[in-house]
Formats: structure tokens, sequence, C-alpha cells
């Protein structure tokens, strides 16, 4: 169990991340990838992207990525810089920067527990080389693995970032803490995580937290090793009906596409689908649209159904959303 200890300037200091995290997605996919898990939300994502490493020719240079990224235990906390939730280039930049004291720790760590190719070596030493050969594989794995299903993974993170405002608008940070159960449990100043691998107890001492929703993440949320790095849990988020590359086949936001939808829909469940956008519950649905609570949730039900809504219950209320899908039917 990780058991994450708040004071009262931790929880004024406690944030979630503002998008999905380019770096985290790339380094916990390559987990997903190697492991034994056959989740049925990812199968066609493995199958394509393993087929595309296979036939790349650049593949080969893609070996200390996937060597320091074994799909179970530690993997190197230098690896998910806190500058990448500026962006994608801002953390390949702390990672070519990684100071050698940083390199040599995380990589002793990791060689206990994982085999490490000759070039790791190099790595520990800092060499600004193998520092920038690796930089260029992350590049060269995301445009592969990442960059066609990035539209989802930002889909499905947005849905949770408008659940946990929810959250935090009714009942502040507390309120968002306790919206992250059952994975995690908020009591007396502590979150815990429960199915953690192992037993640890992390003290924020002032800093707060940075909650990073992610698509890649295990069911078990994810912390860094070192406790003197700046706070973040990495935690799951409801994948939205799986991957799929962007096809481009998405209706337009013009009129003409808004009055096909309707055609297509009908108009209140048109409405429904436009007023779940940015979150709505069934009460705020049915207000919105001046419509009953019983028929909002009728409608919301047959768009879930069909793929376009997901829907999450916090006590008596529940919250809709857009799947990826529904999102695509609404976004030119």
């Amino acid at each position: 169990m990780l058991k994450i200890h708040f004071s009262g300037e931790d929880i004024l200091r406690t944030r979630v991340a503002p998008a999905a995290d380019p770096v985290w997605e790339l380094v916990l996919s390559l987990h997903a990838l190697q492991g034994r898990n056959r989740d049925p939300l990812t199968s066609s994502w493995r199958h394509t992207v393993s087929r595309e490493l296979r036939q790349d020719a650049a593949s080969e240079q893609l070996k200390l990525l996937f060597a320091l990224n074994p799909p179970r235990g530690y993997f190197p906390d230098f690896l998910t810089p806190y500058a990448s939730v500026e962006g994608f280039q801002a953390g390949l930049d702390a990672v070519r920067s990684t100071p050698v004291e940083l390199l040599r720790r995380d990589l002793g760590v990791l060689a206990a527990e994982t085999p490490l190719p000759s070039s790791a070596a190099a790595l520990a030493r800092g060499d600004v080389a193998v520092l920038h050969h690796l930089a260029e594989s992350m590049e060269r794995y995301r445009s592969l693995a990442i960059g066609p299903y990035w539209h989802r993974i930002q889909a499905a993170v947005a849905a949770d970032r408008a659940r946990r405002a929810r959250a935090l608008l009714d009942g502040g940070v507390e309120g968002l803490l306790t919206s992250l159960r059952p994975a995690m449990r908020w009591e007396g100043g502590v979150l815990e995580v429960r199915d953690y691998p192992h037993h640890r107890e992390l003290h924020l001492d002032g800093r707060g937290l940075l909650l990073v929703p992610s698509f890649f993440c295990a069911s078990t949320p994810v912390a860094l090793l070192d406790p003197a790095l700046p706070p973040v849990l990495v935690y799951p988020v409801d994948r939205l009906g799986g991957l799929a590359p962007a096809d481009g086949t998405a209706p337009g936001a013009t009129d003409a596409g808004r009055d096909s939808l309707a055609a297509l829909l009908g108009r209140t469940r048109a409405a429904v689908l436009q007023a779940s956008d940015d979150g709505c519950t069934t009460g705020e649905m049915a207000r919105q649209l001046n419509i009953s609570p019983a028929a909002a949730s009728q409608h919301a039900t047959v768009l879930r159904n069909a793929g376009l809504l997901v829907s999450h219950r916090d006590r008596n209320r529940v919250l809709h959303t857009l799947t990826p899908l529904g999102r695509a039917m609404l976004d030119p």
C-alpha cells in the first residue's frame, strides 16, 4: 500500500494535470505493449503497433528504450520528468539534460532487477550522444505508437478531467481526492493506494501533489520512487471504448452537420449529446433542455448504449461525458 500524507498546505497545492501527459503515456504504453495482460480495449493497438515495429527499419534503435521500460517492476524516474506537464518537447529536453547522478542512481536500481544492454553503461555515465539517441528513440516510438491514437487518449483524459472538475467544484480538494475511489481512498489527510505493489509512506511536506490522469496507466496508480522529486501520482482513466487511429471521417461542426446529426439521432438526443460536451449531470441536462429528468436519463441511456456517452455515478448523481466517438460526431 502507498500512503500519501497531506498537510493543509498540500491540499491547497494539489492539482490535476492540464491534459494527457505525452511522456507518461509513452512510457506506460511501452509497459502495456510488452506485458502479458491482453486488455481487449488495447488489443487492436497492440497488434498494429507490434506489426509496425517489426516492419520499421529503425526498430533496432529502440532497443535501449524498451530495455529501460520492462513490462513489470521498476522503471527509471528520469524518463518521466515533471517538465513533461508542459508538453512532449519540454519533457524530451528534460530527459536530454538529466543530471549524471540521477542517471547513475536510476540505472543502478534498474540493473539490479533487469538485464540491460551495453549502451546503458554509457547512459549511466551521462554520455551526451546516448542521451540524445534515447530522446530520438522516444520521438520515433511516439510517432508509431502514440501519435495516430492521440485524439482518443486526449478525449479519455478530458472526460476524466471534467469528472474531477465537477468533484472539485462540489466538494473542494477533499471532494476531488474522494472521487478517486475505488482505486484510492481518502481519509484523515491520507490518500491510500491499496493495490500498490510495495508498502510506502510519502510525505508531501507542503509541495502538493500533481494528479496525472492516464490512458495507459494500468489498474494501479503509479508514483515516482524518489521522494525528493516533485510529487506526482498517475492514475487510470476510463478508456471509453479503447483505441482507434484518426480516420478523418468525423462530421463537421457546421450548421448542416448539426442538422444531419439531429436527423440521425433526433433533435432532443442531439441536444443531449451537445449538453454532455463539457460534462453534465442528468438534472442539469433536464433543466438545460427543458425536459423531465426521466426523459433526460432515457435519452442518455440510448446514447450510452450506442457508445456515444459514458456515465459515472457519484452518490445520488450521474455525470455524463462524451466518448471519443461522441465527440467525433460533434467536432470537425
